[in-house]
């Protein structure tokens, strides 16, 4: 296909989805923090024009780390031009996740490499039968959201490569609950675009089996930057050769003296992380949590709930966002540190799963994301004790028995 050709039809492709939106779109927003450029992106749509626009104009390298690469039409978009830029001589890697991404038909793969992209199934059944090792492989999954174009531009974030609003196969009035997604999703140019790609060739290197070299110490025990404005990030997963998040998380509460906020799709804190963060308001830091109002995995929610009572108990503030499902895995600590990448608050994010984590030192930034917090928090409901106390006692028992599996959900 002519290259004017692919563009139209990428571009017909956007257009037609846009047009089903349920409501209008935020967005995207630009800051500047320690000599880079962020934009910040909250629904789908945007990014994925972002992102085709930025694939287009690759000339050396375009590759793409996913958790769910979906054959819809944000899929097919974003396929179209790496089909194109790969046909074009441009490296061309694709990383997705097996499970994740186990809806997506065999044949969307197989165009990509008969196009000259470069795809890799991360932990597939066939690899854990191959190695024996169901527990180990299956059970860890490739979770992190990456996209790197030349020496220049890196996305990263907690956006899918998914079409949320069912790719106009359905009006507004047909919509679930859980259409129209809320995420949070960042594009950065600047010099430590290349520590972005950096951890992609070690996410693929480690997917083929090649080894990869152990982190310095202070990178695995997440020693955060003194900068007034810095930059960090993090891969996160189990063993030496990476950081944990639940140390990163950990860290940022323990240090909070003014105010915490969570916006994340799962919380379901464990350990010492919910020991850290039952502990922030018997020393006067408020904290306030905002998490979906219909979630997309029941369980999840229904374990999240039993967490409520404590929570309350000590006086954090705790939302449902409605309407929409809120997908977004953002912290934020005094005003002035941000955490946004691919990890949930939950167990399977914080000790088993692969992550990537950007730790951001930068009051424009927090800014901008209380800014996405707030608007999220206007769509909320607000939870108090007295009404979650008067639930009915097998909701009390459902949500009991959902708590029991959280290190598995």
């Amino acid at each position: 296909m002519l290259d004017s050709e692919l563009e139209q039809s990428v571009d017909e492709a956007i257009e037609e989805t846009k047009s089903s939106l349920p409501s209008a779109e935020a967005g995207p927003i630009s800051v500047t923090v320690a000599g880079h450029h962020l934009t910040v992106f909250v629904e789908t749509w945007p990014l994925i024009e972002s992102m085709v626009r930025d694939i287009r104009t690759a000339r050396k390298r375009v590759w793409l780390e996913t958790y769910i690469f979906q054959d819809d039409a944000a899929g097919q978009a974003i396929a179209a031009a790496l089909r194109e830029r790969a046909a074009a001589g441009v490296q061309v890697r694709v990383l997705y996740d097996a499970i994740g991404s186990n809806d997506t038909s065999t044949a969307f793969f197989r165009a990509l490499e008969d196009a000259g992209v470069l795809v890799h199934a991360f932990h597939s059944l066939w690899e854990a039968l191959w190695k024996f090792s169901f527990l180990r492989i299956l059970n860890r999954r490739n979770h992190r959201k990456l996209l790197i174009i030349d020496d220049t531009v890196a996305y990263f974030g907690g956006m899918n490569l998914v079409d949320t609003t069912l790719g106009g196969r359905a009006g507004p009035e047909e919509l679930p609950p859980s259409a129209g997604w809320r995420d949070v999703h960042l594009r950065l140019t600047g010099p430590q675009q290349s520590e972005v790609a950096e951890s992609f060739e070690r996410s693929w290197r480690m997917a083929h089996g090649e080894p990869i070299a152990r982190r310095p110490r202070s990178y695995r025990r997440g020693v955060l930057a003194a900068a007034a404005e810095s930059i960090q990030f993090f891969d996160s997963g189990p063993g030496l050769k990476h950081s944990r998040a639940a140390r990163l998380f950990t860290r940022l509460i323990r240090t909070a003296r003014r105010r915490i906020t969570f916006s994340m799709a799962y919380f379901l804190p464990v350990g010492g992380v919910l020991r850290e963060l039952l502990r922030a308001p018997r020393r006067g830091v408020p904290v306030r949590v905002v998490v979906p109002g219909e979630s997309d995995v029941p369980l999840v929610q229904h374990a999240a709930r039993y967490l409520y009572t404590r929570l309350l108990g000590r006086r954090i503030r705790v939302y449902e966002r409605q309407a929409s499902m809120l997908h977004s895995k953002v912290m934020i600590v005094d005003n002035a540190w941000a955490v946004v990448g691919s990890c949930n608050l939950d167990a399977r994010s914080l000790y088993i799963n692969f992550e990537f984590l950007a730790v951001i030192h930068s009051r424009k930034l927090a800014r901008v994301l209380t800014g996405i917090v707030r608007e999220e928090i206007a769509h909320s409901k607000h939870i108090t004790l007295d009404e979650f106390r008067e639930r009915n006692w097998w909701r009390r028992l459902v949500n009991r028995l959902a708590w029991s599996l959280r290190w598995w959900l």
